[in-house]
């Protein structure tokens, strides 16, 4: 399941002879939705003012200008459940993950969903936590040390600052049509190009 850190750390690889530095290296988390704002801002371009974005612009990071993601919080999600959030407190080294579930991995005492092919998202493949589960993930990348408050003071706050911002986050979505329905997915002949090597195959 993408929301332990296996799923999520995994490298990119940025080369710009002349404009970035070779063998730079950038710890900081990113994100594919990054990406866009990153090739709009660089080709001139302007973003769309009418929706919420939620990637950020990779080059301040790329270029050396700062040594901070502009991503305070991260989602994580498995299907189209929120499955994890990453807070990374401003002015603090402190690095929080709190998971609201985790899959049950199958057989019993492996360390992934080996019966079923694939970790599911939702049901009896998965256990929820209440509370959630948290992790310090500088002093703990394998996230195999559950934070408690007896270990960290600050569970608390880090558990109610987390909840403002799965709210806010849940705000900015906006539901849109289902692009997988049997009505979109049928191949339509008539929406086919009228000329051209696939046209005269499929009638020859």
């Amino acid at each position: 399941m993408g929301g332990w850190e296996g799923g999520i750390r995994v490298p990119g690889i940025f080369r710009w002879p002349g404009r970035l530095i070779p063998g730079r290296e950038v710890a900081e988390p990113t994100s594919l939705m990054d990406v866009f704002p990153t090739v709009v801002k660089l080709a001139g371009g302007t973003l769309p003012e009418d929706r919420i974005l939620d990637g950020r612009d990779l080059m301040p990071l790329l270029e050396g200008r700062t040594n901070r993601s502009q991503h305070e919080f991260m989602f994580h999600y498995c299907g189209m459940y929120l499955n994890a959030v990453r807070w990374h407190p401003p002015d603090s080294d402190s690095i929080f993950k709190v998971h609201f579930f985790t899959p049950n991995f199958s057989p019993a005492g492996a360390v992934g969903c080996y019966d079923t092919s694939v970790c599911m998202c939702h049901g009896e493949f998965v256990t929820y936590h209440s509370p959630p589960l948290v992790f310090e993930l500088s002093g703990d990348p394998s996230e195999s040390r559950p934070l408690s408050p007896d270990t960290e003071p600050r569970l608390a706050e880090v558990l109610e600052r987390v909840e403002r911002a799965v709210t806010e986050h849940r705000r900015t979505l906006t539901p849109v049509e289902r692009q997988l329905t049997w009505a979109k997915v049928l191949w339509k002949p008539w929406l086919q190009p009228c000329c051209g090597t696939f046209f005269l195959t499929f009638f020859l």
